[in-house]
């Protein structure tokens, strides 16, 4: 497989439903991660018209800020997973090469274990919300009022694959070593 140029291989001896389960959340993480690529670029695009349309038209605009902000909202959380498995999250690592490789990986183990913990109760919490706002109606005090649960199911959903994504990388430790298959070594990222 391939994804955003690099090659993407699971390590040899993951066993079999950890070595799917894995597969099928690469899968879902490089097509959310296109998704939220074009949603950054919609966003954009989107403020672009609005600043045109305010200075060249003179006319207000109430719907562009919002529009912006859930794609936003969404690509960020919908790609926390995606980056995840790759490690790309930003990480102090002055510790990190000081220590023994043994106590670098035990001390990974440790950090992915509590941040399983936040972003499980993150997405717990996230889902509560999300149905909260749906059974209640909860919309934006705007104008044009858009429901809270489209951006609140985004944050729910990118959670939720996040928490999988870190607890993939816990049961599959070799694949946690070695990312997607490719070494982030020299290129800035860390532990997420």
């Amino acid at each position: 497989m391939r994804a955003a140029g690099l090659e993407t291989k699971r390590p040899k001896g993951t066993a079999g439903p950890i070595r799917l389960a894995g597969k099928a959340l690469d899968w879902t993480n490089r097509v959310i991660a296109t998704v939220a690529a074009v949603a950054v670029v919609a966003a954009g695009i989107v403020m672009t018209e609005e600043a045109m349309v305010r200075y060249f038209l003179r006319q207000a605009a109430d719907w562009q800020d919002e529009t912006a902000i859930f794609l936003l909202v969404g690509a960020t959380f919908l790609s926390a997973a995606y980056v995840q498995s790759r490690r790309g999250h930003v990480a102090i690592e002055a510790v990190g090469g000081l220590l023994p490789a043994r106590v670098e990986r035990a001390r990974r183990r440790v950090a992915d274990l509590i941040s399983l913990l936040f972003c499980g109760f993150f997405a717990w919490k996230s889902w509560v919300l999300c149905q909260e706002a749906w059974t209640e109606g909860y919309a934006t005090f705007s104008s044009w009022a858009p429901p809270l649960w489209i951006p609140y199911s985004a944050m729910s959903l990118g959670m939720t694959l996040l928490t999988l994504q870190i607890a993939l990388q816990l049961l599959a430790p070799q694949a946690a070593d070695n990312p997607a298959g490719h070494s982030m070594e020299g290129r800035g990222h860390g532990h997420g």
